[in-house]
């Protein structure tokens, strides 16, 4: 499939909704119902810088992990950079289903599974979508195989095959690579984990949420002591804000687990959650949405010197 023939991620509206205001430290005394959805970058945080490869997880299902895969890429793709996409869910492939493999006629169809049974390299089993600067590793339910078969090794399969790809081909493939995990913590997962620079956590606003938040940061600190050591947590996005007490209870909570972490609170779009059905990016589908904004802005600060 030629460049030529994929959609181009656009550039938003000049002023998407309101933009959020950006912030290092939150003022715990503003009554909450004064309280604005705000950016918070701390002191501690530095953005990446390209070629970065970040993992989307989080242990609980519906927090919004292939919302925030997709238009993190995006977003990055809108500023020309080579982004591709992993999907690392072999529950739910929604990621696959939302940004289409677009496979060769009379090619073999290769899919995450056959990177883990060393059936191909990840470049092989990478296609690309619809849009412009945006690849996709597919998955589908034959990714479970990985989980009951336990190939040797499955932990670092993810990790060894950027670093091989990197190395035949003399440099990166990729300016971004952004792994979507299952919500579980299967090998699949620890893989994304053991592959990534950094970790990106989506949080939906509730109680089962701030509890699965104790389990999840746990799974992190014990990748980053057995498998993992440079992986650093640099963002928390609490997807489908909205304004009330315990959703800013919940936005201290994090920033206390991850102070080296920016946390973005992503609103609320009627139009925004159409867009799956739609199979486009939210930047695509709803460019005037605020959810599109909020990660098009967080985008900007996670990547050093990425203006979306």
């Amino acid at each position: 499939m030629s460049d030529a023939t994929r959609l181009a991620m656009p550039a938003l509206p000049h002023a998407p909704g309101d933009r959020l205001e950006v912030v290092s430290t939150w003022n715990t005394e503003t009554p909450y119902q004064s309280w604005r959805p705000q950016i918070l970058v701390p002191a501690s945080f530095r953005p990446a810088v390209a070629p970065v490869t970040y993992v989307v997880v989080n242990q609980k299902g519906g927090a919004g992990k292939t919302t925030t895969t997709v238009e993190l890429a995006a977003a990055l793709a809108a500023t020309d950079l080579r982004v591709r996409v992993i999907d690392a869910d072999h529950q739910e492939a929604a990621l696959s289903r939302w940004l289409v493999p677009q496979y060769p006629a009379g090619e073999p169809q290769r899919s995450l599974r056959s990177v883990f049974f060393d059936e191909c390299a990840l470049a092989e089993a990478t296609y690309p979508t619809l849009f412009a600067g945006v690849d996709i590793v597919p998955s589908g339910l034959d990714l479970m195989r990985v989980e009951y078969e336990r190939p040797i090794g499955a932990e670092q399969t993810l990790a060894a095959a950027l670093a091989r790809e990197t190395e035949q081909h003399g440099g990166p493939l990729y300016d971004v690579t952004i792994i979507d995990a299952a919500p579980s913590l299967g090998l699949v997962t620890v893989a994304g984990l053991t592959a990534a620079d950094r970790a990106l956590v989506p949080l939906g606003v509730g109680g089962l949420d701030l509890l699965g938040l104790q389990s999840l940061h746990r799974t992190i600190r014990t990748v980053q002591d057995k498998t993992n050591p440079k992986l650093s947590v640099a963002g928390v996005f609490l997807t489908a804000w909205d304004k009330s007490g315990f959703a800013r209870q919940i936005a201290e909570r994090v920033a206390l687990d991850y102070p080296e972490a920016v946390v973005v609170p992503v609103r609320r779009s009627v139009r925004a959650a159409e867009a799956p059905i739609a199979a486009q990016p939210v930047r695509l589908y709803a460019p005037e949405s605020a959810t599109g904004a909020d990660y098009a802005q967080a985008a900007g600060i996670l990547l050093a010197g990425e203006m979306t």
